[in-house]
């Protein structure tokens, strides 16, 4: 079962467990520089807005109407992260993958049906609070930042040669539940949220950014606590202003912060690390991929991608 609660993404997995439930949403940020530098987590601004697609069918093509699921609004050159929030009770571990445009953002490797060990092409919650983009390098991330889809820059497009599929894939496995309860007896500590499989295709794609500080972590329990018999799909779609405008029939959120913004606000920056837990190496395929402002130094392409939204230099 998927439900929309606050703009959040509710997936329930009652045949697994009565507390197997994951909620996960999308975060507007601050776009961090394309430079030498590397940033730690820049803040939350708030949630992008969700809707079922299938409440405004009779305004999409058909395509989108057998493909379903949910849309979201991001402005062209805009930043996100993704945050998987725990519960204020007891959570349930999940293990989550995340694609852009079926390119895999952990190992680089094209979009497969379940799980995979080597290389890891999943995160677990909770051990992963959040992701903001591409594994590239152990310890190190470059950000989600939106762009056309078709336009060349995406990292699906770069690895592929084709800008196909777009939009963003979330795919979830809770744990089993038998270990689940073993790990309970113990230890009565919360663990955190459940399952989801996500896909999307779309006219907005997502592409590297800036480098952030950013620790991928190893899965501690190994590819059999996940059952992986079980999870949820939804399809999510990326949607640019007027994309927005003409299929909710809403006004799109303000415009993404300027670094003035930003500064002014006093927002925070963030790092995260726990020793206890293993970080992955990073992706070579990942780490292949042109970021914006490398392809907009060789080409001038990306240029009008450089959003207003993006951190000045410091």
């Amino acid at each position: 079962m998927i439900a929309i609660k606050k703009d959040r993404l509710i997936f329930r997995f009652r045949d697994v467990h009565p507390a197997a439930k994951c909620r996960i949403e999308f975060q507007r940020t601050l776009r961090i520089p394309d430079n030498d530098r590397i940033y730690p987590l820049p803040a939350g601004l708030g949630r992008f807005p969700l809707r079922h697609l299938d409440d405004f069918a009779t305004r999409l093509p058909k395509r989108s109407v057998r493909r379903g699921g949910v849309v979201m609004p991001m402005y062209q050159g805009e930043a996100l992260w993704i945050n998987f929030p725990g519960e204020s009770r007891v959570t349930y571990p999940c293990a989550v993958k995340v694609a852009t445009g079926k390119v895999c953002a952990i190992s680089g490797e094209p979009w497969q049906e379940g799980l995979v060990e080597d290389p890891q092409n999943y995160v677990v919650i909770p051990d992963q609070p959040w992701l903001d983009g591409y594994c590239v390098e152990k310890g190190m991330i470059r950000q989600f930042v939106a762009v056309p889809l078709g336009s060349g820059l995406t990292a699906e497009e770069q690895l592929t040669g084709m800008g196909t599929h777009g939009g963003l894939q979330i795919a979830a496995y809770p744990m089993k539940r038998e270990v689940f309860e073993k790990l309970a007896e113990p230890d009565p500590e919360p663990v955190y949220g459940p399952a989801i499989m996500c896909s999307s295709q779309a006219d907005m794609g997502l592409a590297p950014g800036g480098r952030m500080l950013q620790d991928i972590y190893e899965d501690e329990y190994g590819l059999d606590a996940w059952d992986q018999d079980h999870g949820s799909r939804c399809f999510m779609t990326l949607a640019n202003s007027a994309q927005w405008m003409a299929i909710t029939g809403e006004l799109p959120p303000t415009m993404p912060p300027t670094r003035w913004d930003y500064e002014m606000a006093g927002l925070p920056w963030f790092l995260h690390y726990d020793e206890k837990l293993q970080a992955l190496e990073g992706a070579e395929r990942l780490a292949s991929l042109k970021s914006l402002g490398e392809q907009a130094k060789n080409s001038g392409k990306a240029s009008s991608y450089k959003a207003h939204s993006e951190v000045g230099e410091q």
